[in-house]
């Protein structure tokens, strides 16, 4: 990835992304605010190293997934468990869900998979004039966290589609492959 850089001339460039809240409610916005202000760090962080002659990947992946083992860790143990219903009911929260418009489509103690229709930092992203390529590698940083938090439970991250590379949603899968099955929950 070449250097990131802010360019407000950027702003006519065609991008295949498309990223639109459907959910305008106020209080979201301000969350959603909240989330952009996270991304923004993320991309700063990054393009401080690179003008510091940095690489990102010197750092910054390693950084963000023990960000997310650290989550991921507490959340374990506020389920008190590492099915992945557990994760859901924690991490995956009505409120997350209106956020980031989710679609739970499928929860089992094995396996998680939730699209995202609305990003967040991808939003922040483009506010800062990025390029599609530079938005799906910042997309590739910060998913390292759920990586984290998945591996935290024991499970994988699987991402078939993703905003950041102009796909219509955020395909999350988080599934346990080893054969060993998580110890049974009795979270809905």
């Amino acid at each position: 990835m070449e250097r990131l850089h802010v360019d407000e001339g950027k702003g006519d460039r065609m991008s295949k992304i498309v990223n639109e809240p459907k959910n305008t409610f106020p209080l979201f916005v301000k969350v959603r605010e909240q989330l952009e202000h996270r991304a923004l760090w993320l991309y700063l962080l990054v393009d401080e190293a690179r003008k510091h002659g940095l690489a990102d990947d010197a750092f910054a992946a390693d950084a963000v997934k023990r960000c997310g083992l650290y989550q991921g860790a507490e959340i374990v143990g506020k389920s008190g468990t590492k099915s992945l219903k557990g994760l859901k009911k924690v991490l995956f929260t009505k409120s997350a869900q209106i956020v980031f418009e989710m679609k739970v489509v499928e929860c089992t103690d094995d396996k998680l998979s939730i699209d995202f229709h609305y990003c967040p930092l991808v939003k922040a992203w483009q506010k800062q004039g990025c390029t599609d390529e530079e938005i799906s590698r910042l997309c590739d940083l910060a998913m390292c966290g759920d990586r984290g938090i998945g591996e935290a439970h024991g499970v994988e991250l699987d991402l078939p589609k993703t905003i950041a590379r102009g796909d219509d949603c955020c395909a999350i899968r988080y599934v346990r492959r080893d054969g060993a099955s998580a110890p049974r929950s009795d979270m809905r």
